[in-house]
């Protein structure tokens, strides 16, 4: 039998094609959550989505950019016909376009504003009103730890991430009834494949870091399982996750 806090809950992961979201999805229904996959990778979280049901667990796949407010809606209304409400929505999709300001490109910049911060933007607008039905409901944002530490080349993702954490506090300053509880995450190097769009220059550098010193993506997974595992009371704020070697 599973004692997990989470047994029987239904837990959105955006951005689970790969990475963090993957690794989040996999712990959640290890501990006996209901998981809905989402990303725009369709073939990759359709295939792992069966991969958890034949494990047991109850698992779904529903395509998503989280760019588009109504394709998020519908991820969310989709989730809840399919269990019946929603208790957490971990938003965790992202993408890094690296360049000095005096190079950027608008069209990076764009990328990184509509997923990093319109995307969370999007979950909540289709989310909380969910909650505030249900009278319970918890959001993690997955931001990172370069909106901590400015670096040359990531100065509009760290905006971004910025933005969402502003957002976050904002939600939680809003939300002191105890229906919603928030939490964002930062995370350092992770072995992820955010690197992967990023241009030659910087994508190299990157992943040698990552493959060097970077995190597996299971430890941002127990980050997030901790949070959501807290009792209703408990709000778990904010959370840091890094290499111990990471300056």
């Amino acid at each position: 039998m599973n004692d997990s806090t989470l047994h029987g809950k239904t837990v959105i992961i955006t951005g689970a094609s790969s990475g963090i979201g993957r690794a989040t999805a996999d712990l959640l229904a290890r501990r006996g959550a209901n998981v809905v996959l989402a990303a725009r990778r369709t073939n990759r979280i359709e295939a792992h989505a069966s991969a958890l049901r034949d494990g047991g667990a109850r698992a779904a796949a529903i395509a998503v950019d989280v760019s588009s407010a109504v394709d998020v809606r519908a991820l969310v209304d989709q989730s809840v016909r399919l269990f019946g409400g929603i208790d957490a929505f971990v938003s965790n999709a992202g993408v890094a376009r690296l360049a000095r300001l005096e190079d950027g490109d608008g069209a990076d910049w764009d990328a990184m504003v509509d997923v990093n911060f319109r995307g969370l933007l999007h979950a909540l607008a289709a989310v909380l009103p969910v909650f505030r039905r249900q009278g319970h409901g918890h959001v993690v944002a997955v931001v990172s730890t370069s909106g901590i530490t400015i670096s040359p080349t990531m100065g509009v993702y760290a905006a971004t991430k910025n933005a969402a954490r502003t957002v976050m506090e904002a939600l939680r300053a809003e939300s002191t009834d105890g229906v919603v509880r928030t939490t964002e995450i930062s995370p350092g190097f992770v072995r992820t494949e955010l690197a992967d769009g990023m241009d030659d220059a910087f994508r190299k550098q990157i992943q040698a870091d990552m493959h060097s010193f970077g995190l597996d993506p299971a430890a941002v997974a127990r980050a997030v399982c901790f949070a959501l595992e807290q009792p209703q009371d408990v709000e778990i704020g904010s959370l840091t996750i890094r290499p111990t070697v990471q300056g």
